[in-house]
């Protein structure tokens, strides 16, 4: 219990005696001592109040901390896409649906080395160094095609996190931009060493004293520099075509008089073969959204490709009409030996080339079906191509009309893709 009278109180009750004692010193009156001692106190406890303790200041309570609240790893790690496992002692103690997926559901409770069998996370997975560890990769986990980056982190309470993030996409772009690379050197390189190979020789004057062997040397030379030039063309147009790729096309193209017009520029190139070129086109063929010269890429391409593989003196047919889900449906049909089934899935990759050897002389870059194919999906259709081995091969294309119907509105609502249909072997 508290004092009844504060240190202050009797600092006052000081004072005033102290005042008492100089007023008896200066006047000897016993009656004004005793007033001014009676006064001097009673106005000291007024002001110093009864002497009761003061009640005590009410309490705040400070408000409730999120941070406190209780914490379900389930829930947490659940809400999250990439593989998540959570291990104390050496085991798995939670893991969420994606690492369930990849690494079985019986891997609750199992030790981590077990339940991450890869030679190369063992050794992570058991050191308990404090400090942060680069992650590491991770080859074959899943299927065998797969690649993970595998992070593992410590947390205070001794219990660790392990995180898997799939780098399989990340890896063949990168796989993609490297064989790119090395194609294109060699495409390149092959016809310069030609070049450099006869020009060394026409610098001999025995060789070079010869008019025919010079004339010969000579259109040798022209030869390769022109299939150069093509693929620097081919890479040049293939570089433009990508960074426009999500820019969608406007302008109203009139698909007949495209193929009217290609038609009459390849038959005045192809010599004889320039006849072998048929055009069907239906009658009120709506026109398209498009890029007029992108889509006369595609057409000398895909008709070009026909004529070099398809044997000589039968026909090319080039067909536009409107099919029955509203979309504008072009295909070049050729008569040539056609394609194996197991060439098919890999045409629109660059630099493939069912018969290496066969479209270098023809004078292929390999990148025509390649460019074909990213038209198409800027122009949001679909490219598609079956082949009949001994009879021939179809290349078509789907398209969006101007005024589309509603079959067709849902056809643009759903992704652009590339599809290749399987070869079926003559019987």
């Amino acid at each position: 219990m508290p004092h009844p009278f504060g240190l202050r109180t009797l600092a006052g009750i000081g004072v005033v005696a102290i005042v008492v004692i100089a007023t008896w010193l200066l006047q000897p009156d016993v009656e004004a001592a005793l007033i001014v001692l009676v006064g001097g106190i009673a106005a000291v406890l007024v002001a110093a109040g009864t002497g009761e303790a003061a009640p005590p200041a009410p309490t705040i309570e400070p408000a409730a901390r999120h941070d406190s609240l209780p914490v379900n790893i389930d829930e947490l790690i659940e809400a999250i896409v990439e593989p998540i496992l959570i291990v104390a002692g050496g085991r798995v103690a939670h893991a969420n649906q994606p690492a369930r997926a990849l690494l079985g559901g019986h891997i609750i409770g199992e030790d981590v080395r077990l339940a991450i069998r890869h030679p190369a996370a063992a050794d992570r997975l058991t050191n308990r160094s404090p400090a942060p560890s680069a992650p590491i990769n991770l080859v074959g986990l899943g299927t065998l095609d797969q690649r993970w980056e595998m992070r593992v982190t410590n947390m205070s309470d001794g219990r660790r996190v392990v995180h898997l993030i799939d780098q399989t996409g990340s890896y063949a772009a990168e796989r993609m931009r490297v064989d790119f690379v090395a194609n294109a050197s060699h495409e390149l390189r092959t016809p310069l060493a030609s070049i450099l190979g006869f020009v060394e020789t026409l610098s001999d004057e025995k060789a070079g004293g010869d008019a025919d062997v010079r004339a010969r040397f000579l259109k040798v030379m022209f030869d390769e520099a022109r299939r150069m030039q093509r693929l620097v063309e081919d890479l040049i147009s293939l570089s433009r075509i990508e960074a426009e790729k999500y820019r969608l096309p406007a302008a109203e193209v009139d698909l007949a008089v495209l193929v009217e017009e290609v038609h009459a520029e390849l038959a005045d190139t192809l010599d004889q073969r320039g006849e072998d070129l048929i055009a069907e086109i239906d009658g009120n063929v709506p026109a398209v959204a498009g890029d007029r010269a992108q889509l006369s890429q595609v057409l000398h391409n895909l008709i070009g490709n026909a004529m070099k593989y398809g044997r000589p003196g039968t026909p090319v047919i080039t067909r536009l009409r409107r099919d029955q889900t509203g979309m504008i449906r072009l295909s070049v049909a050729d008569e040539g030996d056609g394609v194996a089934p197991e060439h098919l899935p890999r045409l629109t990759e660059r630099f493939y080339r069912v018969d290496a050897g066969r479209s270098r002389a023809l004078g292929g870059t390999g990148l025509g079906l390649a460019i074909v194919k990213h038209i198409i999906e800027r122009h949001r259709g679909r490219l598609d191509i079956t082949s009949v081995v001994g009879k021939g091969t179809v290349a078509s294309i789907l398209l969006p009309a101007i005024a589309p119907t509603t079959a067709t509105k849902e056809s643009l609502s759903s992704k652009s893709h590339v599809t290749v249909t399987e070869a079926r072997t003559s019987g």
